[in-house]
Protein backbone atom coordinates (compact mmCIF):
# COMPACT_ATOMS: atom_id res chain seq x y z
CA UNK A 1 0.00 0.00 0.00
CA UNK A 2 1.32 3.42 -0.98
CA UNK A 3 1.03 6.24 1.53
CA UNK A 4 0.52 9.67 -0.08
CA UNK A 5 2.53 12.58 1.34
CA UNK A 6 2.18 16.33 1.44
CA UNK A 7 5.35 18.38 0.77
CA UNK A 8 5.73 19.16 4.48
CA UNK A 9 5.42 15.47 5.43
CA UNK A 10 7.94 14.57 2.73
CA UNK A 11 10.48 17.04 4.15
CA UNK A 12 9.97 15.65 7.66
CA UNK A 13 10.44 12.07 6.48
CA UNK A 14 13.58 12.91 4.52
CA UNK A 15 15.06 14.68 7.53
CA UNK A 16 14.15 11.70 9.71
CA UNK A 17 15.82 9.30 7.27
CA UNK A 18 19.00 11.38 7.15
CA UNK A 19 19.12 11.45 10.95
CA UNK A 20 17.91 8.01 12.00
CA UNK A 21 18.00 5.42 9.19
CA UNK A 22 20.78 2.89 9.73
CA UNK A 23 20.91 2.08 6.00
CA UNK A 24 21.40 5.68 4.86
CA UNK A 25 24.99 6.61 4.00
CA UNK A 26 25.60 10.05 2.42
CA UNK A 27 22.64 9.79 0.06
CA UNK A 28 23.10 6.09 -0.68
CA UNK A 29 21.17 3.07 0.57
CA UNK A 30 23.34 0.32 2.03
CA UNK A 31 20.59 -2.30 1.59
CA UNK A 32 20.45 -1.77 -2.17
CA UNK A 33 24.23 -1.62 -2.59
CA UNK A 34 25.43 -4.54 -4.73
CA UNK A 35 28.97 -3.41 -5.33
CA UNK A 36 28.25 0.05 -6.66
CA UNK A 37 26.45 2.81 -4.75
CA UNK A 38 22.67 3.10 -5.16
CA UNK A 39 20.80 6.31 -4.35
CA UNK A 40 18.27 6.01 -1.51
CA UNK A 41 14.88 5.71 -3.28
CA UNK A 42 12.94 7.33 -0.44
CA UNK A 43 15.03 10.51 -0.50
CA UNK A 44 14.35 11.07 -4.21
CA UNK A 45 10.62 10.21 -3.94
CA UNK A 46 8.51 13.14 -2.75
CA UNK A 47 4.90 12.02 -3.22
CA UNK A 48 4.67 8.73 -1.28
CA UNK A 49 6.53 6.25 0.93
CA UNK A 50 8.02 3.38 -1.06
CA UNK A 51 10.70 2.04 1.29
CA UNK A 52 9.41 -0.76 3.55
CA UNK A 53 12.29 -0.24 5.99
CA UNK A 54 11.44 3.44 6.28
CA UNK A 55 7.78 2.64 6.92
CA UNK A 56 8.39 -0.07 9.53
CA UNK A 57 11.51 1.10 11.38
CA UNK A 58 12.16 4.80 10.79
CA UNK A 59 8.68 6.35 10.60
CA UNK A 60 7.56 5.21 14.12
CA UNK A 61 10.37 7.31 15.61
CA UNK A 62 8.36 10.47 14.81
CA UNK A 63 5.11 9.66 16.63
CA UNK A 64 3.08 12.59 15.34
CA UNK A 65 3.97 11.91 11.70
CA UNK A 66 3.46 8.16 12.20
CA UNK A 67 -0.06 8.73 13.54
CA UNK A 68 -0.89 11.08 10.65
CA UNK A 69 0.23 8.62 7.99
CA UNK A 70 -0.47 5.16 9.39
CA UNK A 71 -3.39 5.57 11.86
CA UNK A 72 -2.48 2.71 14.22
CA UNK A 73 -5.24 0.76 16.01
CA UNK A 74 -5.01 2.49 19.39
CA UNK A 75 -5.53 6.08 18.23
CA UNK A 76 -7.82 8.72 19.72
CA UNK A 77 -8.38 12.45 19.39
CA UNK A 78 -7.30 14.57 22.37
CA UNK A 79 -10.24 16.25 24.10
CA UNK A 80 -8.32 19.51 24.59
CA UNK A 81 -6.09 20.12 21.56
CA UNK A 82 -7.78 17.87 18.98
CA UNK A 83 -4.59 16.08 17.87
CA UNK A 84 -4.45 12.31 17.42
CA UNK A 85 -2.52 10.31 20.00
CA UNK A 86 -1.85 6.65 20.78
CA UNK A 87 -3.56 5.61 24.00
CA UNK A 88 -2.43 2.88 26.36
CA UNK A 89 -5.60 2.46 28.45
CA UNK A 90 -9.32 2.82 27.78
CA UNK A 91 -9.65 5.79 30.15
CA UNK A 92 -7.19 8.10 28.41
CA UNK A 93 -8.78 11.22 26.89
CA UNK A 94 -5.77 13.53 26.59
CA UNK A 95 -2.44 13.48 24.75
CA UNK A 96 0.81 13.63 26.71
CA UNK A 97 1.06 17.40 26.35
CA UNK A 98 -2.48 18.06 27.61
CA UNK A 99 -2.52 15.60 30.54
CA UNK A 100 -0.92 18.09 32.89
CA UNK A 101 -3.27 20.88 31.82
CA UNK A 102 -6.30 18.67 32.46
CA UNK A 103 -4.96 17.63 35.87
CA UNK A 104 -4.37 21.25 36.92
CA UNK A 105 -7.89 22.20 35.77
CA UNK A 106 -9.43 19.39 37.84
CA UNK A 107 -7.45 20.38 40.93
CA UNK A 108 -8.40 24.02 40.53
CA UNK A 109 -12.08 23.13 40.11
CA UNK A 110 -11.94 20.91 43.20
CA UNK A 111 -10.32 23.67 45.30
CA UNK A 112 -12.91 26.22 44.21
CA UNK A 113 -15.83 23.90 44.94
CA UNK A 114 -14.38 22.88 48.29
CA UNK A 115 -13.83 26.51 49.32
CA UNK A 116 -17.37 27.61 48.43
CA UNK A 117 -19.12 24.78 50.23
CA UNK A 118 -20.36 25.71 53.71
CA UNK A 119 -21.54 23.29 56.33
CA UNK A 120 -24.44 24.68 58.35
Amino acid sequence: MITKLTPQQSRRINALIRRECCNYDNGNCILLDDGEPCVCPQIITFSHIICKWCKSAVLPLDKELYIQLEKPKHTRVCAICGKDFIYSSNREKYCNLCKRTALLRRKKKYRINKGLRRDV
